[in-house]
């Protein structure tokens, strides 16, 4: 049987209710640089993990935090979510010219999306 590995975090993003706020908070409390527009990009740090994941900011009905966490096998970890108390919000879906991703809310209702390559 294949080693295990870790499920490394390879995008997050901050969903914000006054976005200009948020971008004004971040860049001043973490030195980021936040991009304009409707996704404000956040290029990846430098210091931790090379590259780092990178991120963004955009407007919406809540505030809060999304993890995007890559997985080896999405519906197998899918599955192993909802047994573990997770709702699935979006099935697998892909990225134009990008991954494939599904969405799920852990057990107290926060979002994580789900990131195969």
């Amino acid at each position: 049987m294949a080693q295990d590995w870790a499920r490394p975090v390879v995008h997050w993003e901050i969903e914000a209710r006054d976005p200009e706020r948020q971008k004004a908070f971040y860049a001043d409390l973490f030195n980021w640089r936040i991009g304009e527009g409707f996704i404000m990009d956040i290029a990846p740090g430098i210091g931790g993990p090379e590259p780092g994941p990178a991120g963004h900011i955009r407007a919406g009905e809540r505030a809060g935090v999304t993890l995007y966490v890559q997985v080896a096998d999405l519906r197998a970890s899918l599955d192993r979510s909802v047994a573990l108390g997770a709702t699935v919000v979006a099935e697998p879906f892909d990225v134009p010219e990008g991954p494939t991703l599904a969405g799920i809310t852990d057990p107290e209702g926060n979002p994580v999306m789900l990131v195969q390559a």
